[in-house]
């Protein structure tokens, strides 16, 4: 039954509150560092208003968006919280995005400000080319017509949080477009108060002040989320002070700083176990080692509990639900398989979330079934923004469509297969690569892999595996391939081999099938 009144506009808490809440409680705490260099919860605050009370003498206010091209630094993480606070959208791009697809960005989601990196001079171009940029701001020295950062954070000038409203944007975060252009994820501001509480809860608990956090991935992304969560608890943020990733600093920092939680994606966290870095340097404080983003194999979280214990976890999520669909807290990690009694989950739901597996026509599948892993919950986006046909696809009877297969067992655990776009048909059969990648890496030879559909004018399709081996000179293919036929059924068997040095990945660190196939063809010509 329903109620014939007017629907309350539900207020809530800009999510730059939680600086200023973190700015007075523990005013003096360091809440970034990188090297020698800190701002204490109190300064990010004061230059956080003081750059918005400038920006906002230049017309900069609520719903307007901030293109952000950088890679992490002090001035990055500030402009999340400045556009927070005046109730504009952070449109933060990967750093490693080529310049028209940066030019792209800027377009699509209508950009008014860019605020850049000067080493991104090209893509500041690509921008003010492609889109319709009002004004620019440089980290650095600013050009003809730019502003300076520092000018707009040097004069003290206080600012209120911008009110918003449950549904207000906060940030635009672009997916990584692996079919086509990338699309803008539409997070609010209430939306990113349940997220960050989420995280806390499910990934983090008992998180405060006593903890650091070091960054090793990009913050435009899962990275700032995972930071976000941080400031909320008054906890250190710890930068990288190079601009690549270096294993051996990773572990100093850990060791020098106490680290306790980090984020990672399972291609960093398995070349930090792997690194002879994680066997010289005290790790003993890490608590949450958070990995998520992609496909982690067996064999790589067995090894990752044998160097760093019982303190890695497991999510599944994407960008549109914000990373809040199942976790895999440590005490269900284990390197036996005798012990561990859900080998190849990611987890049970997340705290408030619902999964469903759901058939071709959104029918609830019984439990041990294959099907599209659907979701509903306070972490799903509001939407893409300006792309009708992308939001009519993702969402079916009110669940968002996550693209990835997968089954539930009796007590609610996910086990994913893999992404329905990854599945390809051979002959008639449905070969899901996941299954036989995981049986390749059990071979001690082989230190990562991909299958992929690959046409074929008999079969239709048929698998190619793409493998790099640990050592190369000594590689014996023949041997791998009657290995491989002792223990994959005939059909889903690789018709052929392709060897790799190292396996491409995006600018998001992670291995995907749309590149391995690009380079797989780029072989064939």
């Amino acid at each position: 039954m329903g109620f014939d009144v007017e629907p309350v506009t539900r207020k809530v808490m800009n999510l730059a509150h939680f600086l200023r809440q973190s700015a007075q409680r523990l005013p003096d705490v360091p809440g970034i560092i990188r090297g020698e260099d800190k701002l204490s919860f109190s300064q990010l605050d004061r230059l956080t208003s003081n750059a918005c009370a400038a920006l906002a003498k230049l017309g900069v206010g609520k719903g307007d968006r901030i293109l952000v091209q950088s890679r992490n630094s002090f001035e990055m993480f500030l402009s999340m919280f400045v556009a927070f606070r005046l109730g504009a959208i952070w449109v933060p791009v990967n750093f490693r995005l080529g310049e028209d697809e940066v030019g792209y960005i800027a377009a699509n989601s209508q950009a008014k400000l860019m605020i850049y990196d000067p080493v991104f001079a090209g893509h500041r171009d690509a921008a003010k080319r492609m889109g319709a940029l009002q004004h620019v701001v440089s980290f650095g020295d600013a050009g003809p017509g730019e502003i300076a950062w520092q000018s707009l954070v040097e004069k003290n000038a206080p600012f209120e949080d911008c009110p918003v409203d449950y549904d207000d944007p906060c940030w635009f975060f672009f997916t990584s477009g692996t079919t086509g252009h990338p699309k803008a994820a539409m997070l609010t501001h209430g939306q990113m108060g349940f997220v960050i509480t989420n995280h806390i809860a499910d990934l983090m608990p008992g998180l405060g002040p006593d903890d650091a956090s070091l960054v090793v991935a990009p913050l435009s992304h899962g990275a700032g989320i995972h930071q976000l969560s941080q400031v909320a608890r008054g906890v250190p943020t710890i930068l990288l002070q190079g601009t690549r990733f270096d294993v051996e600093e990773v572990f100093a920092l850990i060791e020098h700083h106490r680290v306790t939680n980090m984020f990672t994606v399972p291609t960093i966290l398995k070349t930090m176990v792997e690194s002879d870095a994680v066997d010289r340097f005290d790790h003993s404080s890490l608590r949450h080692v958070i990995y998520a983003g992609a496909p982690t194999y067996r064999v790589d979280q067995q090894f990752a509990l044998t160097k760093l214990g019982k303190c890695i976890v497991q999510y599944f999520g994407m960008g549109e639900v914000t990373g809040n669909i199942t976790v895999l807290p440590p005490h269900l990690h284990d390197a036996d398989d005798k012990v561990q009694g859900r080998i190849g989950s990611c987890g049970y739901a997340r705290m408030a979330m619902q999964i469903q597996i759901q058939n071709e026509d959104g029918d609830e599948l019984t439990r041990g079934e294959t099907g599209e892993i659907c979701v509903i919950g306070p972490a799903v986006f509001a939407g893409y923004y300006r792309n009708d046909e992308a939001n009519a696809k993702a969402f079916r009877n009110g669940w968002f469509r996550t693209g990835d297969l997968g089954h539930m067992d009796g007590e609610g655990y996910v086990y994913i297969t893999g992404r329905a776009s990854d599945m390809y048909i051979s002959g008639g059969s449905n070969i899901y690569p996941r299954e036989i990648e995981e049986k390749l890496l059990e071979h001690p030879d082989i230190r990562e892999c991909a299958i992929v559909g690959m046409p074929d004018p008999k079969w239709g399709e048929v698998g190619v595996a793409a493998i790099v081996p640990r050592e190369l000179q000594s590689f014996d293919l023949d041997a791998f391939t009657a290995w491989m036929g002792d223990r994959i059924a005939r059909y889903k068997l690789p018709q052929s081999i392709e060897i790799f040095d190292a396996l491409p990945v995006s600018g998001y660190g992670k291995i995907t099938k749309k590149l391995v196939k690009e380079a797989l063809f780029a072989r064939k010509e």
